[in-house]
């Protein structure tokens, strides 16, 4: 299945006989002229209501629009919100498409021909922004009505919108203009849609037909060539097909295995505990081009006796790929299993505690403590060596684009394993301090002399790193003018000490701050 100018399918059974295309056309062209946009349903409603609506609290919202007859409010209300409206409404707000094109297309039913008569939603169809490396885009964005609309528990065919893991993902993937990319559990195709900003090709894969479907259609609802494929992981990649990057937002809940709990497509991969995100890491090696980049969103078991990160690990073993792993959450078994029982739209009472004990039985019978979450990134090695290793925890609240901070991250071990290999130290380098680092000094009552100095960043991963005097005097003469070893030198004169030991004591956590980017290499 391809999604291009001949192909985008409808949504509807039998489509109109003008063709999806044209329709399609006209509907992108009705929502730009409505200013249905991110900014613009913004501006319309105002900040307490978008932000409710960022909790998927609609009253605010719909008290907003309440007896509007703006076009972005009648969408809104409609596409966004899960409300019936007039067929005069939605005439008049798509006055291209009007009620008669939007049904072929199988976005909304109407209850009749009258002006006067219902329509209702069929889909939900949103704005979403995004502003990267190739500028802002405005796309519009078609999945199964949720909660928000109808007030009621999914089906277990629901086809996600845009939710807080594929924000997670779009955040932290590497945006390197590539060749290829392969999209793996595709959904509706919003990890696609951005891949096709900085690929020349996109390949997205689902087990979902109707994911398919969407996908398509939001394809080519925002001018998006893509190749979709139906199957299951890696199945549907050809013998020989490579690609430079690979993404996943897989369905990676850890789901208890039994008849009494439903099982949700779009989050749950029928294999019990963490074995869908083990399978992930352990065979996407063979579809990487050497240099490629894998990522992928994944929950994995904690159990007493053995780390996340050694659980993890474990299943890299004999794939040869780098690794850096970022440990983004935690949940004890109470939370893990409110949260998806709660995500699947089911209410407090007796089916809600049904499911609860479902979740707990499943987690004891396993011995695990604890769900992780996070984000996996791994490489296909340019050359033999000993694979990165990199795993860290980082519970803070992030909201920078993360993607470069994993580029430059992968391109300086390369660099200082390079130095390592052509037997060189960090002597020779000319460095500079990242432009988002600050630090903080804390001076014990009339003394002069720090205590303790952090280095902070204020973007990527915000790390934090407590360093000495020296090391912090060395920071602050990286300005590009100097090499390392120049500002050695210095600090020795400075220290009355001998160069060597100066160099023996500070380049270790010199390399550490340059892989966790305080400091940047040319």
């Amino acid at each position: 299945m391809t999604s291009d100018p001949t192909q985008a399918p409808g949504l509807a059974e039998n489509p109109a006989p003008a063709g999806p295309l044209e329709l399609l056309a006209g509907l992108r062209a009705d929502l730009r002229a409505a200013d249905y946009t991110v900014e613009g349903v913004a501006a319309l409603v105002g900040d307490v209501a978008s932000a409710a609506l960022d909790r998927e609290q609609p009253l605010p919202a719909l008290r907003a629009t309440a007896g509007s007859r703006d076009p972005a409010a009648v969408l809104l209300r409609c596409a966004t919100l899960g409300r019936a409206v007039t067929r005069a409404e939605l005439d008049a707000a798509l006055p291209r498409t009007r009620t008669a094109g939007a049904a072929a297309l199988g976005l909304v039913a109407a209850a009749g021909e009258g002006p006067d008569d219902e329509v209702r939603p069929l889909v939900d169809l949103r704005p979403y922004s995004v502003d990267d490396a190739g500028g802002v885009a405005q796309w519009w964005l078609v999945s199964d009505l949720g909660e928000l609309a109808t007030g009621e528990a999914l089906s277990a065919d629901h086809v996600l919108g845009v939710g807080g893991a594929s924000l997670t993902l779009a955040s932290a993937t590497v945006r390197t203009p590539v060749g290829r990319v392969l999209d793996v559990g595709t959904g509706c195709g919003i990890q696609a849609l951005h891949a096709s900003r900085h690929a020349r090709r996109v390949t997205a894969t689902d087990t979902s037909e109707r994911a398919l479907d969407l996908a398509a259609v939001n394809a080519a609802l925002n001018e998006v060539s893509l190749d979709l494929r139906h199957g299951s992981l890696f199945g549907p990649v050809r013998d020989g097909e490579l690609f430079d990057l690979v993404v996943s937002n897989p369905p990676f809940v850890i789901t208890p295995r039994t008849s009494a709990v439903p099982t949700y497509e779009y989050r749950d991969g029928g294999m019990p505990g963490d074995s869908l995100v083990a399978r992930i890491v352990a065979e996407v090696g063979p579809v990487l081009a050497p240099g490629g980049v894998a990522q992928l969103l994944g929950n994995w078991e904690l159990h007493d006796g053995q780390s996340w990160s050694q659980r993890v690990e474990s299943w890299l073993e004999g794939t040869g790929l780098d690794a850096w792993v970022v440990q983004r959450e935690v949940a004890d078994p109470a939370l893990y299993a409110e949260t998806w029982i709660r995500d699947g739209g089911q209410k407090a009472g007796p089916r809600f505690d049904e499911l609860y004990a479902a979740w707990l039985d499943d987690f004891a019978a396993r011995g695990v403590t604890g769900v992780g979450f996070g984000v996996v990134t791994l490489r296909r090695p340019q050359r033999p060596g000993t694979p990165l290793r990199r795993f860290e925890e980082n519970l803070a609240a992030l909201d920078d684009p993360l993607g470069e901070v994993f580029a430059r991250g992968l391109a300086t071990h390369d660099r200082l394993a390079g130095l390592d290999e052509a037997g060189q130290d960090l002597g020779d380098l000319t460095v500079t301090v990242a432009a988002d680092v600050t630090d903080e000094r804390f001076h014990t009552p009339g003394d002069p002399d720090p205590r303790i100095v952090l280095l902070r960043q204020g973007g990527g991963l915000r790390r934090v790193a407590q360093v000495d005097g020296d090391l912090a005097g060395l920071v602050g003469a990286c300005d590009g003018e100097l090499t390392l070893g120049q500002i050695t030198a210095g600090l020795a004169v400075l220290g009355e000490e001998a160069v060597g030991d100066v160099r023996t004591r500070l380049y270790p956590r010199v390399r550490s701050l340059l892989e966790d980017g305080f400091l940047l290499l040319p």
